[in-house]
């Protein structure tokens, strides 16, 4: 991956130190890591949105309206999954990572599995 914006749902307070968050819908605030030539170029933190406030497809849009091109995440429903492929943003699965940093490095080797309808949690429940 040469270059990308990542987000990866996150424990307070963010960064690449942080533990990932299970679920994307539910996490405390993303780490967002962009990548330039296949090397990170940068990290910030952005507050997760009421979940509340547009169901399943509010952080989908708000990680799109924020220049999200890839999601590192663990469980998430058919529904939002669906969301971010619509948006253009490739969901990887990386809830093992005992890190933000440790997700992203994983990533950049081409170690995650990309997010399919069998890693969904079903019933197109929130997550």
């Amino acid at each position: 991956m040469n270059q990308a914006r990542i987000a990866i749902p996150s424990t307070l307070p963010g960064g690449l130190e942080a533990g990932v968050g299970a679920h994307f819908g539910h996490c405390d605030l993303y780490t967002i890591v962009d990548v330039k030539e296949g090397q990170v170029a940068g990290v910030s933190t952005l507050p997760n949105v009421p979940h509340a406030q547009g169901g399943c497809l509010a952080p989908v849009n708000y990680l799109a309206q924020n220049g999200v091109t890839v999601l590192i995440s663990g469980g998430m429903g058919l529904r939002p999954l669906m969301g971010f492929n619509q948006a253009g943003i490739e969901v990887y699965r990386g809830a093992e990572a005992p890190s933000v940093d440790a997700a992203v490095q994983a990533l950049l080797r081409g170690d995650l599995q990309r997010f399919s309808r069998e890693h969904t949690c079903g019933g197109g429940h929130a997550h």
